[in-house]
C-alpha cells in the first residue's frame, strides 16, 4: 500500500473512531449525558486521537529511517495500520462514564503542539548542521583565509581555482541596500499615507494594488529589469555620465528587486501603524500638534519596533533572492562602486556551483555550502541588529 493511500485509511479509521466513542459514550447513560464526565465529543475525540497520532507518527518515522534502514519504508505501511488499529480499540475500551476524556484529549493536544514546535526547531538545526559540515569538508579542502578574504572568485574544476567570497558579498551587500534605498521610503510613505490620510474608498484601492506586486513571480522580474529597466538606465544614465554601457548592472537589479520589496514593507507598516492605539492621536492632537507631527513624534515611534521588523523582512528577501540578479545584474564577480556595472551575488554563484554534473566532494561544490553558512550568519546579524533596536527605542517609548 502507498503511504498516501495508508494516510487515508489512517483518517478514515480516525473518522470511524470518532464516530463509535461519541455513540459508546452516549449509550453507557442511555443518553443522558450529564451523567458523563466528559461531553460524548471528547469521547469521540480520544479514540480518533489514538487511532491517528501514533499510527501516523510511526509512519512519518519509516520513511525517515528509509535510507539508514532498507526496507523500512514498506514496513511502515501495515505496521502503522496495525497501530492505527490497536488506537482504535485501546480508545474504545477506554470509553466510560467516569472517563476523564476531556483532560487526556487536552493532554494528546498539546503534546501534538509540542512536537509542532520541535519539528521547526528540528528543521532549523537540519539546516544549520547540513551548512556546518559541509563548510567543514569544503575547508578542508581550500584554505579559510583565502575563502574568506579573497577577493577573486574564479572557480575552475580541473584545479587552481581562486574562490574569494569578498567579491560576491560585496554586490550581495551593494544590491540588497539599493533596492532598500528604494523599498523603505516608499513603502513606509505609502503606509503612512494609507493608514493616516487616505479616505476608506481610496485606501480599498490603493492597497491591494500596491499588494499586487508581491503576487508576480521574481522571474517575471527578473524579465523587466533585463528588457525594459536595464536598457533604460543604459541610455538615459550610464552611457551620458560615462559609466558604461551594459544594460546588466547593480543599479538594474537594486532598483527592480526595490519595487519588488515595496509590498513587503508598506503592507507590514500599514497594519503595524493601524494597531497603534487611536488615543494617543486623539492625545497628541488635542495637545495641539499637527497631524505630521502626531505622526512624526507619536505613531511612528509607537510603531518603530514593527517597522523595524518589516524592513528586516525585506532585507532578509533582497539579501535571498537570485533571478532578478541574474537577470538584471548580470554574473560578473568583482569589486566595484560604480552602481552601473554588472556584478553578482552570493545566491547566483550557490545555484551555479550546484548546477551541472560536477563531483560533489571538488572544493568548486562544496563552496556552495560555505557561502550558504555566509548568509546564513548574515541574516542572524540582522536578526540580531534588530532585536537590539526594536528593544532599545521601546524602551524609550514606554
Amino acid at each position: 500500500m502507498s503511504p498516501l493511500a495508508t494516510i487515508i485509511t489512517i483518517l478514515g479509521l480516525a473518522g470511524l473512531g470518532y464516530l463509535l466513542g461519541h455513540r459508546r459514550a452516549v449509550a453507557l447513560v442511555a443518553g443522558d449525558t450529564r451523567r458523563l464526565h466528559s461531553r460524548p465529543a471528547y469521547h469521540g475525540w480520544q479514540v480518533a486521537l489514538l487511532a491517528a497520532l501514533p499510527a501516523l507518527g510511526l509512519l512519518v518515522l519509516g520513511g525517515l529511517a528509509r535510507p539508514l534502514i532498507p526496507g523500512a519504508g514498506a514496513l511502515a505501511s501495515p505496521a502503522a495500520m496495525l497501530l492505527g488499529l490497536a488506537g482504535l480499540g485501546a480508545g474504545l475500551v477506554r470509553v466510560s462514564a467516569d472517563f476523564r476524556a476531556r483532560n487526556a484529549v487536552e493532554r494528546m493536544i498539546g503534546l501534538l503542539l509540542i512536537l509542532c514546535s520541535l519539528i521547526a526547531i528540528a528543521t532549523t538545526l537540519g539546516i544549520v548542521l547540513s551548512l556546518v559540515f559541509e563548510s567543514a569538508s569544503f575547508f578542508r579542502l581550500y584554505p579559510w583565509q583565502d575563502f574568506l578574504f579573497g577577493t577573486e572568485w574564479s572557480p575552475r574544476f580541473g584545479g587552481g581555482s581562486k574562490l574569494g567570497m569578498l567579491p560576491l558579498l560585496w554586490g550581495t551587500l551593494y544590491i540588497s541596500l539599493i533596492a532598500l534605498l528604494v523599498a523603505v521610503p516608499v513603502g513606509l510613505f505609502a503606509a503612512i499615507y494609507m493608514s493616516e490620510y487616505a479616505t476608506r474608498r481610496v485606501r480599498s484601492v490603493v492597497k491591494p494594488a500596491i499588494e499586487v506586486l508581491a503576487g508576480i513571480p521574481t522571474i517575471v522580474y527578473g524579465l523587466f529589469a533585463l528588457a525594459t529597466v536595464g536598457p533604460l538606465i543604459r541610455d538615459w544614465l550610464a552611457q551620458p555620465l560615462g559609466f558604461g554601457n551594459s544594460s546588466a548592472s547593480v543599479a538594474t537589479a537594486g532598483l527592480v528587486m526595490g519595487i519588488m520589496l515595496i509590498p513587503f514593507v508598506s503592507s507590514l507598516s500599514d497594519d503595524i501603524i493601524n494597531a497603534v492605539p487611536q488615543s494617543l492621536r486623539d492625545g497628541a492632537l488635542g495637545l495641539g500638534s499637527t497631524p505630521s507631527e502626531t505622526i512624526r513624534h507619536v505613531v511612528i515611534p509607537a510603531a518603530l519596533p514593527g517597522i523595524v521588523g518589516a524592513v528586516l523582512l525585506a532585507a532578509s528577501r533582497a539579501i535571498g533572492e537570485t533571478m532578478i540578479v541574474v537577470l538584471g545584474a548580470g554574473a560578473m564577480a568583482k569589486i566595484s562602486g560604480n552602481p552601473f556595472e554588472a556584478m553578482t551575488t552570493i545566491t547566483v554563484k550557490i545555484v551555479g556551483q550546484l548546477t551541472g554534473d560536477n563531483d560533489f566532494n571538488s572544493p568548486e561544490t562544496l563552496v556552495a555550502f560555505a557561502l550558504g553558512l555566509t548568509l546564513f550568519v548574515m541574516t542572524l546579524g540582522l536578526n540580531v541588529f534588530a532585536l537590539y533596536i526594536v528593544r532599545k527605542y521601546r524602551e524609550q517609548y514606554e
